[in-house]
């Protein structure tokens, strides 16, 4: 399933999810790499 997150300020990453972290960050992996930041609201 493909999930949104933003890297900072204004870096949004696409990938497929992989899990939640504790602190309510998520992560996505992309090829062979694993991004963790604030997923995107989906209402907007």
């Amino acid at each position: 399933m493909l999930r949104t997150i933003t890297i900072g300020s204004c870096i949004s990453v696409q990938g497929i999810f992989v899990g939640n972290t504790p602190n309510g960050q998520m992560t996505v992996q992309v090829d062979d790499k694993i991004y963790c930041g604030k997923p995107v609201n989906r209402n907007n």
